[in-house]
């Protein structure tokens, strides 16, 4: 009895990260501090803005002020985009999308600045 519930139990652990994401698809929305959303502070109005410094914590806030963790996007990449438009595409579970690119709407066309695949990815230092 014991054997089984410790088979059951790993078995779990190997598929929850499996199932923790759930289908891909795409968001569009703005990068903003994770702290300025809950707590409805000033948000950072760009890249170069000091507030930049004060968020641990970036977000995609879409449209419908719902908002999405990217939980494998370094800080410094999201911070260098706050308060721009993007488009995230990747595997999107409640609050979190894993994210195969990011691309960014510059002169009304997205240009890619984040792909998983890609060899040369200028977001990443």
């Amino acid at each position: 009895m014991m054997r089984k519930l410790f088979l059951m139990v790993c078995l779990f652990v190997l598929v929850t990260p499996v199932i923790a994401f759930g289908a891909a698809g795409a968001l569009e929305g703005t990068i903003e501090g994770y702290n300025c959303v809950m707590q409805g502070k000033t948000c950072p109005i760009g890249g170069e803005d000091p507030l930049v410094a004060t968020e641990l914590t970036f977000v995609l806030l879409t449209p419908g002020n719902k908002f999405y963790f990217v939980p494998n996007i370094d800080r410094a990449v999201m911070a260098r985009h706050v308060a721009e438009q993007v488009r995230i595409t990747g595997d999107i579970s409640a609050n979190a999308i894993k994210a195969q690119t990011i691309e960014v709407k510059k002169d009304g066309k997205w240009k890619v600045i984040y792909a998983v695949s890609s060899d040369y990815n200028p977001a990443r230092p």
